[in-house]
């Protein structure tokens, strides 16, 4: 009797069910662990869409490597650069930079309503939430509305409250070590 009992706290649908994913903290890894998400989901031949938030340029690593899939894969896969080619802060954000965040962002809205995905990945959504560029209600407000099946992540430090309280899964990355402590700098094939 207590094996059926503990059977029926086990959702028998939890394979169909999308959830909500917030990957924050100052630790080096958030975006590669969404990433890796991604080619996971590739590799089930899930629909995938990225938004890179902040994120312009092509001096991305990962993103040479998503244009090198088999066409097989890369069919699934939609990647848009939601950023001018630079690093958004507090001091240094302008109109530009608000433009293309709210481009990508609208991108979302409309692929969260047509459910056009099985996983979307909000690259630094919670830097531009952070920043002001995207009202947090507005996004919290998507996420409830989203499709049952939808898998949606959202990246980046200082994730809102709000978003962690509605968050079915969220990961903390804090660091305990960093070589940059020692002046190492960014190197390619490792930060980009």
């Amino acid at each position: 009797m207590k094996e059926e009992s503990e059977n029926k706290l086990i959702n028998p649908n939890w394979a169909k069910h999308g959830y909500i994913q917030v990957y924050t903290g100052n630790g080096k890894g958030k975006t590669t662990a969404s990433l890796g998400l991604a080619m996971r989901a590739l590799g089930r031949r899930w629909k995938v869409l990225i938004v890179m938030f902040t994120k312009g340029g092509d001096n991305y690593g990962e993103l040479k490597s998503f244009r090198n899939l088999s066409p097989e894969i890369s069919a699934n896969l939609t990647i848009v650069q939601a950023g001018l080619d630079r690093i958004v802060y507090s001091s240094n954000k302008n109109k530009d930079d608000e433009i293309e965040i709210k481009k990508g962002w609208e991108l979302v809205k409309k692929a969260v309503k047509n459910n056009e995905y099985n996983l979307i990945i909000m690259d630094e959504a919670n830097i531009v939430i952070d920043l002001g560029i995207l009202d947090v209600d507005e996004v919290i407000k998507t996420l409830k509305n989203k499709p049952e099946e939808m898998e949606i992540v959202l990246t980046g430090r200082r994730a809102n409250e709000k978003i962690i309280e509605i968050a079915h899964l969220v990961s903390e990355i804090n660091p305990i070590k960093h070589y940059w402590d020692t002046g190492v700098v960014a190197r390619k094939g490792i930060e980009y």
